[in-house]
């Protein structure tokens, strides 16, 4: 990718209002005081002044029992006095295991990551810039780690386990937000979700539990780079599923590394995105369907046709038995030119030590944004917000897992917990954002859970489905995060009916 410039904008204008807090679970009192700065920004032209606010909240049981502080930062409008005419967004990652670093400093936040225009990386020292994206004048927020992750940690005496499953994450989510509204009194203002990757999964299952346990009911669910059916992402012995979902992502990976025919590559590519899922769903998942049944000729015109919209050699498709997988895609691509590409984002490429495997080494689009994005965010919260830990803050963990899922002998689904929700909430939107070229979280298999939602039109017509032409994280395009903040305003404003 060609590195490019990145305009720099005035810097963040921050008056501490309170001193710094010191966070050390040996030292620290359960109840910990967060720390409050003033800031202002521009963003749309406009002048938008606002308080952030960075703490850790203690969760307890149902008997007042301490059992977690959950680290959170929240940017709240100045001059807002009704809190029914200002919504309140709260937003988290996915993982499950990472903290909320992504959305936060990525897209939604004030202050964003600087990258190059395609969201190439960037060499070390890494800096902030204001964030003309930032959804600050749309909406307040709060950005949520949950335990284990970011500086979330279980109080003394209790295990993180009891907090490291869907529904048990969901519960205490739930009651974070829950303890939030209720201490900063903010009950009547409209209330909205944001979640990425697995938060999607877990935004998605907050939506019923908050109505159902805590007779919330929102406003609206933002799904970036959505799996609410894991049965369309796993590349399992005996689920075909995955294959032909993740084919038109395939395509446009290909497309972008121009290693399509010359008939498809000349076409602009949500043309060719048109005619690559017309032929996943049909012909591909006919021959997917027959298995070892397949004539000859079928599987023949199948690989030919699997091939042309994959950019893959017919002979390596005919050796796969018509069966890629993401991986495969990765390391295979690009294997004559020595590099690989990226999961999260098939635009990046990586480089193996050898060119044998089925398999890439490492993501380079993971790659390309973990350091500046580690960097930036301890700086940012210590110099900018004035809030002091000695633990190190998890930005992607594995101390989570295992992570327990309640299904028994089956997929996770929760797609029905949010259809659910739309159900009994007629005033709930959903707005689904995906990216092209994103091989974690195929846009197509997004498509394919939400057309099996089950709504009726009506309830349909409050789903809202945008694209982008970059990966799971379309903000680091310097485009994509322009045309998600327009697209962000088109949803508040729809679910507010403003």
């Amino acid at each position: 990718m060609r590195a490019s410039s990145l305009l720099l904008l005035l810097p963040l204008l921050a008056l501490p209002v309170r001193g710094p807090v010191r966070a050390d679970d040996k030292k620290a009192p359960i109840d910990e005081a967060p720390v409050t700065t003033e800031h202002r920004i521009a963003v749309g032209g406009a002048q938008v002044a606002y308080v952030a606010t960075a703490g850790r909240m203690t969760l307890r049981d149902y008997e007042g029992k301490p059992k977690a502080r959950v680290f959170y930062v929240s940017y709240a409008r100045e001059g807002t006095d009704d809190p029914a005419a200002r919504p309140i967004t709260f937003a988290f990652n996915g993982g499950p295991g990472s903290s909320a670093v992504w959305l936060h400093m990525g897209a939604l936040g004030p202050r964003r990551v600087a990258l190059g225009e395609e969201g190439e990386e960037v060499p070390p020292p890494y800096r902030l810039v204001d964030n003309e994206g930032s959804w600050l004048d749309l909406t307040d927020l709060v950005f949520i780690d949950p335990v284990s992750t970011g500086y979330s940690r279980p109080v003394e005496g209790e295990q993180a386990k009891q907090f490291h499953g869907l529904d048990e994450d969901v519960a205490w989510m739930s009651e974070f937000i829950r303890a939030y509204v209720t201490e900063h009194r903010r009950w009547a203002s409209p209330k909205f979700l944001v979640g990425e990757s697995y938060g999607t999964t877990r935004a998605a299952a907050l939506a019923g539990h908050l109505q159902d346990s805590q007779g919330m009911f929102l406003n609206g669910v933002v799904l970036v780079s959505a799996v609410l059916d894991f049965s369309t992402i796993r590349f399992d012995t005996g689920n075909d599923q995955p294959f032909w979902l993740f084919l038109p992502s395939y395509t446009a990976v290909a497309w972008y590394h121009r290693r399509l025919e010359p008939a498809l590559q000349a076409r602009p590519l949500r043309a060719v995105l048109d005619e690559a899922e017309g032929w996943a769903r049909t012909e591909y998942l006919q021959a997917l369907a027959r298995g070892a049944d397949l004539p000859a000729a079928d599987a023949e015109r199948a690989a030919r046709g699997l091939a042309r919209f994959t950019g893959l050699s017919l002979e390596f498709v005919r050796r796969a038995r018509l069966r890629v997988t993401g991986g495969m895609f990765q390391k295979e691509l690009l294997r004559a030119d020595g590099r690989t590409v990226g999961r999260f984002d098939g635009r990046y490429l990586g480089q193996d030590p050898t060119d044998v495997g089925l398999s890439p080494g490492y993501d380079p689009s993971y790659a390309a944004i973990l350091g500046p994005y580690t960097a930036t965010f301890n700086d940012y919260v210590r110099r900018e917000l004035g809030y002091e830990s000695g633990l190190p803050y998890e930005v992607l963990t594995g101390r989570v897992h295992p992570w327990t899922f309640p299904a028994q002998n089956r997929y996770v689904n929760v797609s029905d917990r949010l259809s659910g929700a739309m159900t009994k909430n007629p005033g709930l939107h959903v707005w689904v954002a995906s990216g092209y070229t994103d091989l974690a979280t195929p846009y197509f298999a997004a498509d394919y859970t939400v057309s099996h939602f089950g709504l009726d039109p009506a309830r349909r017509a409050r789903v809202l489905q945008t694209y982008y032409e970059s990966g799971h994280m379309m903000y680091l395009r310097r485009a994509d995060l322009v045309a998600l903040k327009a697209d962000a305003a088109r949803f508040y404003g729809q679910a507010l009916r403003r």
